[in-house]
C-alpha cells in the first residue's frame, strides 16, 4: 500500500529545526500531532457541524491480546464520507504496527465505523501492508502453529481490558555471578563477585550460521572462560538477547539465529539458555531478558531506583525497554526495531522485512541504530 494523498498531506510534518543529514525527515510524533487537530477541526466545522452534530469525532478502537496481557488504543477518525478519511486509515495501521511490536499479541479486534475497520482489517490480513507482522506475530508469541486472528466487534464493550503483567527483576549483584548479552555482532561475557567486574570481553560470532550447535558451542566457550576467571562457584547466570525472551527463559523468537529451520530451532533453540546454564553450573538462578529492557533496569539502578524509564540500546541493531513507576518491567516484548519513526515515503526501509514494507518502513534500527552512525554510501 503505497502511502495515500490525505496521508502525505496530513502526516508528513518536519520538526521546525529540520534534521541536517535528512533534511525530510518526518517524525511519527509530528504526524500525530497534526493529524489530531485536524480530526477535531473536521468534527467541529466540517460535515457534522453542518448537521447538527458537531462535537467529539467518531472513534476507531482495537485491542491486541496476548497470553499474560492485552493492549487498548482508541483513534480519533475522520467521518467516513470525509475526502481525509484515508489518513486515519493509515495512521491506525501505523499505530497498531508499533504497538504488536512494543507488546506483541495473538489476534487484533477492531471495533468503529466500517469502512475505517473493514479497511484496517485488510491491511493486517494475508498478502496486505502489514503480512509482515501477521506472520511474525504467532512465532513472536510462541506459537507458530496458531495464525493471527484479525476481527470486528460490534460494541467497545466486546473489546478485552486493557491488561499487564510488570514483571520485578533482582537489581543487586552480590555473590558470584556470571552475565552475557547476545548481540548480532558479538557474544560479551562478563564475571562479576560481590558487585565488582572481574572479567569483561567481547567474542565475534555468526548469527547467520543455520546450525544451533555452533551457537551454543560458541556462546559457552565464552562463558567457560569468564567462569574460570570467576575463581569461584557460579551462583546465578543473567543473559539478554535480541528478541522475545519467555518468562522461564525461552529463546521464544529470537533473531540472532535467523537461519536455523523453524523445525530445528523449536528442537535445539527454545532451550537453549536453559540447557547452557545447567552444563555450566547446575541448578543455579537464571534469568535472560531482551536486551534492551537490560538498559531499562541498567538506568532505574543508576537513578537511586526511580522508574518511568525507557531505555534504548544501540549495536548492530536497536533495542528498548521501559520499567514503570516501581522500576519493573512490563512483560511487553519491546522489539522497538521495527516501529516507525520516520513517515517519510523516500525513507530508507529494514533488511529484515524483506521488501514487506516497500520504502514505508523507516524503522529505529534505521533512525537510531549503529548502522545509523556508519557513513551511507
Amino acid at each position: 500500500m503505497s502511502m495515500p494523498e490525505a496521508a502525505m498531506k496530513i502526516l508528513l510534518a518536519r520538526p521546525a529545526v529540520p534534521a541536517p543529514l535528512d533534511p525530510n525527515f518526518s517524525p511519527l510524533i509530528l504526524a500525530k500531532r497534526n493529524y489530531l487537530k485536524a480530526v477535531a477541526a473536521a468534527s467541529s466545522k466540517g460535515v457534522l457541524s453542518a448537521i447538527g452534530m458537531g462535537g467529539s469525532p467518531a472513534c476507531l478502537e482495537w485491542a491486541l491480546p496476548r497470553s499474560d496481557g492485552c493492549a487498548r488504543y482508541k483513534l480519533p477518525v475522520f467521518p467516513e464520507d470525509h475526502a481525509d478519511i484515508e489518513a486515519s486509515i493509515y495512521l491506525a495501521g501505523v499505530l497498531i504496527q508499533e504497538m504488536l511490536w512494543q507488546r506483541s499479541a495473538s489476534e487484533l479486534i477492531l471495533c468503529g465505523p466500517a469502512k475505517v475497520a473493514e479497511a484496517v482489517k485488510q491491511m493486517f490480513s494475508p498478502k496486505g501492508m502489514y503480512d509482515f507482522e501477521i506472520h511474525q506475530m504467532p512465532h513472536v508469541c510462541g506459537t507458530p502453529d496458531v495464525p493471527f486472528k484479525v476481527t470486528v466487534a460490534k460494541n467497545p464493550s466486546e473489546l478485552p481490558a486493557a491488561k499487564d503483567a510488570p514483571q520485578e527483576c533482582g537489581k543487586n549483584a552480590n555473590g558470584s555471578r556470571l552475565a552475557f548479552d547476545l548481540g548480532k555482532s558479538d557474544i560479551k561475557t562478563v564475571a562479576v563477585k560481590d558487585g565488582e567486574v572481574l572479567y569483561s570481553k567481547e567474542t565475534e560470532w555468526d548469527v547467520t550460521n543455520p546450525d544451533p550447535e555452533y551457537h551454543y558451542k560458541a556462546i559457552m566457550d565464552a562463558l567457560k572462560i569468564a567462569k574460570e576467571k570467576l575463581g569461584s562457584e557460579v551462583e546465578a547466570i543473567g543473559g539478554s538477547a535480541t528478541g522475545t525472551v519467555g518468562a522461564n527463559n525461552e529463546a521464544t523468537w529470537c533473531d540472532i539465529f535467523p537461519n536455523v529451520p523453524p523445525d530445528v530451532y523449536k528442537a535445539k533453540v527454545v532451550d537453549i539458555f536453559q540447557r547452557m546454564a545447567k552444563d555450566l553450573a547446575g541448578d543455579v538462578p537464571l534469568k535472560v531478558i531482551n536486551d534492551g529492557e537490560v538498559t531499562a533496569l541498567a538506568a532505574v539502578q543508576k537513578l537511586g531506583g526511580k522508574g518511568n524509564v525507557m531505555g534504548i540500546s544501540m549495536g548492530s541493531s536497536e533495542g528498548g525497554g521501559y520499567a514503570n513507576a516501581e522500576g519493573n518491567l512490563m512483560g511487553w516484548i519491546n522489539e522497538l526495531c521495527y516501529i516507525r519513526l520516520d513517515l517519510n515515503p523516500e525513507a530508507p526501509t529494514d533488511p529484515w522485512t524483506k521488501g514487506a514494507h516497500g520504502a514505508y518502513l523507516t524503522c529505529t534500527w534505521v533512525s537510531v541504530g549503529l548502522r545509523s552512525l556508519r557513513p551511507r554510501w
